[in-house]
């Protein structure tokens, strides 16, 4: 059992910046591909950002391209989305996921089936 946590939530103002983490102990946690998802209350939980295992590929939701980024230190077992130009419909509760059996990311990225292990969530609200 792979256990992800989440942090670096927060509150920001509209434009400013977070960094989230997502982290694990599990030592094969660098031949997984990892997503950020969000959900904000009384809405689905939506797709932000996938990474490849290697992290040479990333691929994101056209809601957040241009603004946030998504990188790992394999070498550290974390995984990072950072966030700028915040807005107030960023405001949602933002889970990590792992994916075991992925070798490359994309469309496929946004299922949430797909993800194996999931994170209890962190708590990111942006205030105009």
């Amino acid at each position: 059992q792979v256990q992800l946590v989440e942090s670096g939530g927060g509150l920001a103002q509209a434009g400013g910046s977070l960094r989230l983490s997502c982290a694990t102990s599990d030592g094969i946690f660098s031949s997984y591909a990892v997503g950020w998802f969000r959900q904000a209350p009384g809405k689905e939980r939506e797709f932000v950002a996938a990474i490849s295992w290697k992290g040479d590929s990333t691929y994101y939701a056209d809601s957040v391209k241009g603004r946030f980024t998504i990188s790992r230190d394999n070498a550290k077992n974390t995984v990072y989305l950072q966030m700028n130009k915040l807005k107030p419909e960023d405001t949602a509760v933002f889970y990590c996921a792992a994916d075991v059996g992925s070798l490359q990311i994309g469309e496929s990225s946004r299922n949430l089936g797909i993800y194996d292990y999931w994170g209890q969530g962190t708590q990111v609200t942006v205030s105009s």
